[in-house]
């Protein structure tokens, strides 16, 4: 299959890559922003991937990726990339230019591409979409976390539409949902938060980015009959 994950280079998205990257017929394309560094030794470790240099922030970068979706021919699309943090500050102190940049940067580079995807996706009759969201959005919202959710929200709205519209293409949309994780996006969390999570999980031990890559892998390799869902890694802490 030939799979495309966005924010392809570090954290989640790294474990994405080179999960993916372990079935050999596999070709990995990945985009990466500021990652030059370690999207070549990734590269280097796995001669099936390719990287590919995208600001989600740049709209000519946008531009480009979605024009040279249909010449890479993808089966998979994996939206993952998220460009601003996790924790800001309070929704009644976060000012409103936050909402629209947050927007701006994520939801609607997003939107371009799955549509350029669903392009391909239609005309090869197959496809699988899979959107990485938070368990932020099934768990308690952590404080400061106000852009960040409504963001994953809006995302987790479409991959329903996604589905439904899609799917007499044969066309899948999947989301999975990750409880916290210790990655680049989040270590800058203060250790005694962190361990206090740590400690009040049923686990007494936090979720890797391996364990959501390896939930991506069953979703890339499942019937095209699981459709809609939203894959929740989250140990049973809230059950929607």
């Amino acid at each position: 299959m030939n799979v495309l994950i966005t924010g392809g280079s570090s954290g989640v998205g790294e474990a994405i890559t080179r999960r993916s990257a372990t079935e050999l017929n596999n070709k990995v394309y990945f985009t990466y922003n500021n990652s030059l560094k370690n999207s070549k030794q990734i590269e280097a470790d796995h001669p099936n991937t390719k990287a590919i240099k995208c600001d989600f922030k740049n709209k000519n970068d946008i531009a480009k990726l979605t024009n040279k979706i249909v010449e890479l021919d993808i089966d998979v699309l994996i939206n993952n990339a998220y460009s601003g943090q996790f924790l800001e500050s309070h929704f009644h102190k976060t000012p409103l230019d936050n909402f629209i940049t947050g927007f701006d940067n994520n939801i609607v580079p997003t939107i371009s591409i799955t549509q350029a995807a669903i392009g391909v996706f239609r005309k090869k009759k197959f496809g699988k979409i899979i959107t990485i969201l938070s368990a932020a959005l099934i768990n308690t919202p952590p404080l400061g976390s106000s852009v960040y959710v409504a963001n994953k929200a809006y995302l987790e709205e479409l991959t329903k539409v996604w589905a439904v519209e899609n799917i007499k293409f044969n066309i899948t949309s999947n989301s999975i949902s990750p409880a916290f994780m210790i990655t680049g996006f989040t270590n800058s969390m203060d250790e005694r938060l962190v361990e206090q999570i740590t400690n009040g999980h049923p686990l007494k031990k936090l979720l890797t980015t391996e364990e959501v890559a390896e939930s991506v892998e069953f979703l890339m390799n499942a019937t095209q009959q699981i459709n809609g869902i939203n894959l929740i890694l989250n140990s049973g802490v809230s059950i929607k």
